[in-house]
């Protein structure tokens, strides 16, 4: 397989911020329709290599190509319109906006200003919300204001907004962090409707849903990857059992 078969193609990255290399000659490639999870301890460099691929920082060396292309010096909002989205680990949504205009206010065509001017609420729009809020289970909260759902469906709300963008490569940081057991199972559900037609990287801690959801694990430590491979693998790698899950 060719580098140019694949969605993302991570190559000899490196950052360091004041001489500590907080990401170190790291190599990483994730297919298409491949749902990665990313595991590791604190400080593995795990959020930092998320803040690389979406352009918030800056590598020292080495390259990122999402689908053939070089995304290494580009602006994040050119990053962004390439096709990769992102969700950080606090949900920023318009709390008092109703669900369905916060999934409106992210279709792409509203970006620039004259956009934001000659944008009206067609059909395809209207379609188009409807369509995401059903996928994430919000279809019968259209009308519900943002700030009074569970946290849980807040998280599904943002992840929403990111699909209102039709990315090709969704990044997701601890999207279960601080759910119900239930809100977590529908999440677990909710991932695996959206890595079909899409790439989509999860960092996440809880073991459990690791296992629901990954196609493949990737395990960091120290900036590099320790291992990878599916999680029955990564679990009896006598080395991650030493540095992540023996603690």
């Amino acid at each position: 397989m060719s580098n140019t078969d694949f969605a993302l193609a991570v190559e000899d990255l490196t950052v360091s911020f004041d001489g500590f290399k907080a990401i170190n000659g790291l190599t990483l490639y994730v297919d298409r329709n491949e749902l990665r999870v990313i595991i590791g301890p604190n400080g593995a460099g795990k959020t930092t290599l998320l803040d690389l691929i979406c352009g918030k920082t800056r590598a020292s060396h080495g390259s990122i190509k999402f689908k053939n292309q070089e995304m290494t010096r580009m602006a994040e909002h050119r990053i962004v319109r390439a096709g990769i989205g992102r969700k950080f680990q606090t949900p920023s949504i318009y709390e008092n906006l109703s669900v369905f205009k916060n999934l409106e206010v992210s279709f792409p065509r509203g970006r620039s200003v004259f956009g934001a001017l000659a944008f009206r609420c067609d059909s395809e729009v209207k379609d188009r919300v409807q369509a995401v809020a059903d996928e994430i289970g919000l279809g019968d909260a259209l009308d519900t204001e943002a700030g009074l759902l569970s946290h849980g469906q807040k998280q599904w709300l943002e992840i929403g907004m990111l699909l209102m963008q039709e990315p090709e490569l969704l990044m997701l940081d601890e999207p279960i962090a601080g759910m119900s057991v239930r809100e977590r199972e529908l999440t677990a559900d909710l991932l695996q409707r959206i890595c079909k037609g899409r790439s989509v990287i999860v960092i996440e801690h809880d073991m459990d849903f690791v296992k629901r959801i990954a196609h493949k694990v990737t395990v960091m430590h120290q900036g590099r990857i320790l291992a990878e491979g599916s999680m029955d693998q990564v679990q009896n790698d006598p080395k991650v059992i030493d540095v992540y899950l023996g603690h």
